[in-house]
């Protein structure tokens, strides 16, 4: 069971103002808050993911938990970095060059910053340049996104771009793309929904999950 059952069912259920108040209340005082992020929230983000992949959630019950987990992590964060807490790893994650829909990339930014990533949101119409700065500013991994049929080609610029860079994995979803289409551009990895985002860049950075 979660460490704080009524934390972990108020980012379930996406009640936002109820997670805000139990985040500032565990900051005034002083309570271990990583304690708080690693057996509350981040369990409660991995059920509603676990429930998206079972289709027993769908998108806006995945968006309303993820906004709720958004405002803990805001309060908790600045509190985090204070102590010192090391993130598991630096993801960039974009939709690509064309492509300005952000509803699947702003799922994903959540997933893994619920998983316990540092996430480098890029935004939308991303070219090869805003990912290699992600790159520079110490990203191990890149989630690229796309909706339109159109613009699924610029992921494999994106992948040719990084192709001399072991230490970079290039990860490519959305509603279009496929595994074979993955396997065809030579990315490293592939998930078909927000959840599957989050194993993918376990699996490809070599994390124990």
């Amino acid at each position: 069971m979660a460490q704080n059952e009524e934390l972990y069912n108020a980012i379930l259920k996406g009640k936002r103002k109820i997670v805000q108040a139990i985040a500032e209340q565990a900051v005034a005082d002083a309570a271990d808050v990583e304690e708080l992020l690693m057996e509350s929230m981040i369990p409660a983000m991995k059920e509603i993911g676990d429930r998206f992949s079972r289709n027993e959630a769908y998108v806006p019950e995945m968006l309303i938990a993820a906004r709720a987990m958004q405002t803990g992590l805001d309060i908790l964060e600045p509190v985090l970095a204070a102590k010192g807490h090391e993130p598991i790893a630096k993801v960039a994650v974009g939709t690509v060059k064309g492509d300005l829909h952000d509803i699947g990339k702003n799922l994903v930014v959540i997933m893994l910053k619920g998983a316990g990533f540092e996430v480098i949101d890029v935004g939308t119409d991303c070219d090869v340049q805003k990912f290699e700065e992600a790159v520079n500013d110490g990203a191990s991994a890149v989630c690229c996104s796309a909706l339109l049929t159109t613009t699924m080609p610029y992921m494999k610029e994106v992948v040719e771009h990084f192709a001399t860079k072991d230490d970079v994995k290039i990860l490519i979803g959305g509603a279009p793309v496929t595994q074979a289409y993955a396997e065809e551009i030579g990315a490293d990895g592939f998930a078909n929904d927000a959840n599957g985002a989050v194993n993918a860049v376990t699996e490809c950075l070599g994390i124990a999950s």
